[in-house]
């Protein structure tokens, strides 16, 4: 809202220093500033409300060191995150542009999936929360919209060519530089790859002339899958303090890079990458959404004040998994979201090789100690801040990778 305030201010009465406004850079590092303050200093009164309301979590017994003391600590936390990322968007960000739009939604409608199981595990008592297939039919809905709008909206554009328009002369020669063109495409990015774009309408072509148009049948059903996932990836790595939203942070960061670079001309130039028009704003919505994250760690850590529960976990998740879709790295995933990656993976392993072997021998077997994999630390005698530490670290690692593939082709 400030934005199209000092924009008529700049545009229309000419008052000095307002243009400022106009650049991503500086209404970004407002964004960060603005949520950092929301989540850390009015975040300690929506800890303080929780507890008056009693929004206390309810620990299972799951024989863990230090599980019990957790029991009553406030939960739904995560509507800290949501609200310090959505306000300073509002304030900052260009609301017109289609990506804040969609990101603006996904974290309303993630949001109220995960109050809405909260809210069934606090007030209702019921520790199984919201049914599973409600949230998969919430995550496929989102899901639904996300790839349609990125599909169908005009708005949506790439440029492959990111030549600059016009031309220059030196002393000997004129060199005309071809205007660059804007289309609509479902090509993504292949990291380690000279070529690295890979078309989703090319899945059809066998089917022969204009398989383009036909294109959205694979694109939204990959979008519907990735959005799944990532989420349901992020809820199963909230189980010990700080993990969840510190390896988001750090992978929200590495997104960050991303979408800068792919929404500047320049740099997707320099860089050789594909130029998304109109991207860059969401590195508005990425800044206020790092500050969240970050806020949030300030009580989070442990030992700490406040879980973010569902409402956090699966909006953290949903996010990161559309700006990596808007973005063109959703192949990408894999690497910079690797703890979500490696957390659903051992979930999906122990339940897998307990069945077999159930049905196999007569008795079920476990490859870990528990699952999800963090859980399997903390059974191996490992302090959960040592893993927590330890799983930044790796993740770290993780997000480097993944930008080094901008070059590393």
């Amino acid at each position: 809202m400030l934005y199209y305030l000092f924009e008529y201010l700049d545009k229309t009465l000419d008052v000095p220093g307002t243009g400022v406004f106009q650049y991503i850079t500086f209404r970004s590092g407002l964004a960060l500033l603005l949520s950092l303050l929301l989540s850390t200093i009015y975040g300690k009164r929506v800890i303080n409300f929780l507890r008056r309301q009693q929004v206390g979590e309810t620990v299972r017994e799951l024989g863990l060191a230090g599980q019990n003391e957790k029991a009553g600590t406030p939960t739904m936390g995560g509507l800290i995150i949501i609200f310090a990322t959505l306000i300073p968007v509002l304030l900052f960000a260009r609301l017109h542009n289609i990506y804040i739009v969609l990101l603006i939604v996904t974290t309303l409608w993630m949001g109220t999936i995960g109050f809405v199981d909260d809210y069934i595990k606090i007030f209702k008592k019921d520790k199984e929360g919201l049914k599973g297939r409600f949230k998969v039919i919430g995550q496929v809905g989102l899901g639904i919209i996300v790839g349609t709008v990125l599909y169908f909206n005009p708005a949506v554009t790439v440029r492959t060519d990111t030549g600059y328009s016009g031309s220059f002369k030196n002393t000997n020669t004129t060199v005309v530089l071809q205007t660059p063109v804007e289309e609509k495409s479902t090509a993504t990015t292949i990291p380690f790859v000279k070529n690295n774009e890979f078309d989703y309408a090319e899945v059809l072509a066998w089917t022969g002339e204009g398989y383009e148009k036909w294109a959205w049948l694979i694109f939204i059903p990959v979008v519907i899958f990735i959005i799944t996932a990532v989420s349901n990836g992020a809820n199963l790595t909230d189980g010990i303090d700080g993990l969840a939203a510190g390896t988001s942070a750090i992978s929200v960061l590495a997104l960050g890079i991303f979408t800068f670079v792919s929404g500047n001309i320049i740099f997707s130039n320099y860089l050789n990458i594909m130029y998304i028009p109109n991207s860059g704003e969401m590195t508005v919505f990425i800044s206020a959404f790092v500050g969240a994250l970050i806020g949030f760690l300030w009580y989070n850590s442990y030992p700490a004040s406040v879980f973010m529960g569902d409402t956090g976990s699966l909006t953290i998740g949903g996010i990161i998994a559309v700006l990596a879709i808007a973005v063109r790295k959703e192949i990408l995933i894999v690497l910079f979201c690797g703890i979500f990656l490696a957390e659903s993976a051992s979930v999906i392993i122990q339940v897998a090789y307990f069945k077999y072997t159930k049905k196999r021998f007569g008795d079920g077997r476990r490859i870990f100690l528990m699952a999800p994999l963090h859980h399997h630390y903390q059974k191996k005698g490992y302090h959960e801040s040592k893993i927590v530490t330890r799983f930044w670290i790796v993740a770290i690692m993780l997000a480097i990778l993944s930008i080094v593939t901008l070059k590393l082709r």
